[in-house]
């Protein structure tokens, strides 16, 4: 279920404060009061009212699944949080910013199999183990012996006097060195370029599709091009992608300010046959079964309603204007878009139209992204109706979406390129 700041906060206090006995902590009816697989519910408390207190530090933001933040209350103790990741936690500090990959795949359709966060992630953000690398690191003093029980590390922030160097081996930067570029311990920029330049290539879809065998049973291999110039060209279009894929931040014409003209009809809340929705009559409840609770609680994802349908000849217009002014033909921006859209309804009377057919179907690290989002989301699942700024919150997935699908021109020639002139990488040893 979604929870806002303040509900978890004061649910969060009672749940530390000492003087809240078990009982009265277990008629709140939430999840932390319930036994589970490997949780035992009164004893975690205990377990953690020993060796923490609370601390409104540890109150974030918290990305679950591909443009799913939540609010979550972070823990060091296990099994309050069954997988911590202290090494990850540690990393987590404001300014840094990570690239998400995983081993080898395990879905089909994967999609892309990179994501980017600059906060803290679950573990299956991408099936079905997300990796975290940053793209720089913080040394943070390890604890003393002794003190083990008492997590003392974690009862503050990172240290702010550490300082950040890249996170990067000694052949890349080796690599960015023979490019001529500057130190990149000393110069922010510098640390990211290859992330970025990563991320980049990861979402150009010929990429995938040239390399999706070594793709699907191993690390994602990224080809490093030959001239700094090329780096930069790529790492901007990477800086692109990590902006559309962070749903905290506003993307001028795409969620913000003058929204360009072909993501502007995308995914406008309607409803059946005109006229306003109100949400104080349940109009927008999502009940058309995109979701359902599975066995220990998993949610399992449902058929929906989707219909398919052509575009309306306003929203070829709107493609053929924003096309144009992306440098592409009206074909070009269908080739990548689809040759049809959906309209996705959450019941019977609101409906989200005109999402076209591969931002429909986009998937990354497993999960098709809207879709799956929707199946957190079904009524009896969330236990209310969605609230007028999630129902925002779909629209500006799919504009973010669209905007991807329509930088995929752009990104294939950057792959193309940086393949027919790569670095010479040194082979490994052994």
């Amino acid at each position: 279920m979604d929870i806002d700041r303040a509900a978890l906060e004061h649910r969060m206090k009672l749940y530390y404060d000492p003087e809240v006995e078990w009982g009265e902590l277990k008629a709140q009816g939430t999840g932390l009061t319930k036994n589970a697989a490997r949780f035992d519910a009164q004893k975690a408390r205990e377990k953690v009212l020993k060796s923490e207190s609370f601390n409104p530090y540890y109150l974030l933001r918290y990305s679950l699944r591909p443009f799913d933040n939540r609010w979550c209350y972070y823990s060091p103790t296990r099994p309050l949080w069954n997988e911590p990741r202290p090494g990850l936690w540690e990393q987590c500090w404001p300014g840094n910013s990570f690239l998400l990959s995983r081993v080898k795949g395990v879905k089909t359709p994967e999609g892309v199999p990179f994501f980017f966060v600059k906060g803290l992630s679950d573990d299956h953000l991408l099936a079905e183990d997300a990796f975290c690398f940053a793209t720089r690191l913080k040394s943070v003093p390890q604890k003393k012996k002794g003190n083990e029980g008492q997590n003392k590390l974690f009862q503050k922030e990172p240290p702010a006097e550490a300082t950040p160097t890249a996170n990067l081996s000694p052949a890349a930067r080796t690599y960015l060195a023979a490019l001529g570029l500057p130190d990149p311990d000393t110069d922010t920029e510098t640390a990211g370029l290859i992330w970025m330049h990563a991320l980049a290539v990861g979402y150009a879809p010929i990429y995938l599709t040239e390399n999706a065998d070594g793709i699907r049973q191993d690390w994602p291999r990224v080809p490093l091009p030959d001239t700094p110039e090329a780096l930069e060209n790529s790492a901007q279009l990477g800086r692109q992608v990590a902006a559309l894929l962070d749903p905290e931040n506003p993307v001028p014409g795409v969620t913000a300010g003058a929204i360009r003209p072909e993501l502007k009809v995308l995914a406008v809340i309607s409803r059946e046959g005109g006229g306003a929705l109100n949400p104080d009559d349940g109009d927008l409840a999502l009940t058309v079964g995109w979701g359902h609770g599975g066995k220990d609680g998993i949610t399992m994802p449902g058929k929906g309603k989707a219909v398919k349908r052509d575009y309306t000849p306003e929203e070829l217009a709107a493609i053929r204007e924003g096309a144009k002014a992306l440098g592409l033909t009206v074909e070009q921006a269908l080739e990548h878009l689809g040759e049809t859209t959906y309209n996705i309804y959450l019941n019977g009377v609101a409906y989200w139209p005109n999402i076209p057919e591969k931002v429909w179907n986009y998937y990354i690290g497993g999960y098709q992204v809207i879709k799956k989002w929707l199946s957190y989301r079904e009524q009896p699942l969330l236990g209310r109706p969605l609230t007028p700024d999630e129902v925002a919150e779909v629209t500006h997935m799919a504009r973010r979406l669209a905007a991807i699908v329509l930088l995929e021109p752009a990104l294939n020639a950057n792959y193309q390129a940086i393949k027919a002139s790569p670095h010479p990488w040194p082979n490994r040893e052994g």
